[in-house]
Order: structure tokens, then C-alpha cells, then sequence
């Protein structure tokens, strides 16, 4: 069975990951950082220290949820973002942070959802997506939907957790993954499925070179991985591209 926030419920994973993320917001950055012990932080500046030589202009940020990568794109100079999630109360929360940050004028918060963006073809320089693409429901369809927004030769930068494949590191991410997170996110969350779903999500997620096959299935080139924190996490960069 796919990972689903709540198996017993006949709704779409679509419609189960807004309502989700929805209950969550409220904690959702303490708990981020809480449980990653603030790495989550280093990996997305590698992840823009890597754009930062592209220069884009304009920048989509998919599944922004409280917009903690739209914000870290700003270090970008002249860089405008757009961030889309369909969790309002996620937006609701990155929108306060954007206006706290005085940051209003260079990123925008839209409701949409990721497999049908609210965009014409070719208008992105590049994308950016921090934790995100296991949450779509249809991977190859929410894929092919940012290739479409992007121009040609725009890049495109993924942030997802992955799988440590090495000893130690494996079986103590598969310990804490499986018995810690959950316990924590339920206690200060209040949400008994929310991170119970994070670890299911990330073991069924195709990481490594299997998302690279699936990044050249749906048309983008020149595909990389930069593996972070003992394989914790990865980094994909890819193009659309040129012509």
C-alpha cells in the first residue's frame, strides 16, 4: 500500500497531505528543526550555494510549505520567488515569516497545487523543491508539470531525504526514523498520523539513482545526485532542456 498520512481514509493522497500539513503547521518549523537538529537549515544553503552561479531571475518553489527555501533563494541577488504549496495553513505561517523578514517584495505565496501549476509555459529560470517531491501524488506528473514552467536550459535543484545505505549510519537512521520521530512529532504535534507518514513516505520514495531514471524518463538532463549527512539526505540537480 502507498504511504498514506491515513490509511483508513477513502480520500486521495492529495486531499489527506493538505489536511495533514493543515493540522501541523502550527508546529511544523519547531518541529523541523527540533527533529533535525537544525541540519535541514545547512542542507538547503548547499543546495542554493549550488544555484547561486545559474543567476536566476525568477524562481519557483514547489511544495514551499512555510517558505523556508523561498526565503534561503533570497541570498540569490535581484532573485524573485514564487512559492506554491496547497496547504493554506502552511502558506498562512510563510507568510509571516516573508513579512517579518521584509522580504515581501522578492517572494510570493500562492495556493496551487504542484501537478497543476498556475503558470505559462517556459517562465521559470529555475525550481526548487525542499521535501516535497514525495508528497505528490503522481511523481512523474508533478515532474513533468515544473518542466513545463521552466524555460529552456532552467535548472532544477531537489531537496529529499533518502536512505543511508552504510553501518552504522543505516541502522541508526532506521531506528530514529522509525521509533523517535514518531513518538516526538505525535507528542508536541498533537497529530497522530502526520509523522508516522514522514518515515513511510521517505522509505517508499525512489531516492538515488532511481530518481535520476525517473528525472530522465520525464525529459530533464544532465542529472545529479549530491549525497548530504551520510546519505540522510540528497541533493538532485537537473536541466530542462536547451531546445
Amino acid at each position: 500500500m502507498a504511504a498514506l498520512p491515513n490509511k483508513k481514509s477513502g480520500q486521495s493522497k492529495k486531499v489527506q497531505v493538505e489536511e495533514m500539513f493543515n493540522q501541523i503547521s502550527p508546529k511544523y518549523d519547531l518541529l523541523n528543526h527540533l527533529l533535525s537538529a537544525n541540519i535541514d537549515r545547512l542542507w538547503r544553503k548547499k543546495a542554493i550555494k549550488l544555484l547561486i552561479p545559474w543567476q536566476p531571475e525568477l524562481i519557483i518553489d514547489v511544495a514551499t510549505g512555510t517558505a523556508d527555501f523561498a526565503i534561503a533563494a533570497t541570498a540569490i541577488k535581484g532573485a524573485r520567488v514564487f512559492g506554491i504549496d496547497i496547504s493554506e495553513g502552511m502558506l498562512g505561517v510563510g507568510r509571516i515569516k516573508v513579512l517579518k523578514k521584509g522580504l515581501k517584495e522578492r517572494i510570493e505565496l500562492i495556493k496551487a497545487d504542484s501537478e497543476k501549476l498556475p503558470f505559462k509555459n517556459d517562465t521559470f529560470d529555475a525550481a526548487i523543491v525542499g521535501f516535497g517531491v514525495r508528497n505528490f501524488e503522481n511523481l512523474e506528473t508533478g515532474l513533468t508539470e515544473i518542466k513545463r514552467v521552466l524555460k529552456p536550459g532552467g535548472v532544477f535543484y531537489i531537496l529529499e531525504f533518502s536512505k543511508p545505505v552504510k553501518s552504522p549510519y543505516k541502522q541508526i537512521y532506521q531506528a530514529y526514523f522509525t521509533k523517535i520521530l514518531p513518538l516526538i512529532g505525535r507528542m508536541v504535534s498533537k497529530d497522530s498520523n502526520a509523522y508516522t507518514y514522514l518515515p513511510e513516505s521517505v522509505n517508499e520514495f525512489p531516492d538515488g539513482d532511481k530518481f535520476l531514471t525517473i528525472l530522465a524518463e520525464v525529459g530533464f538532463v544532465g542529472s545529479k545526485c549530491f549525497l548530504q549527512t551520510f546519505g540522510i539526505a540528497s541533493i538532485y540537480e537537473t536541466q530542462k532542456p536547451k531546445n
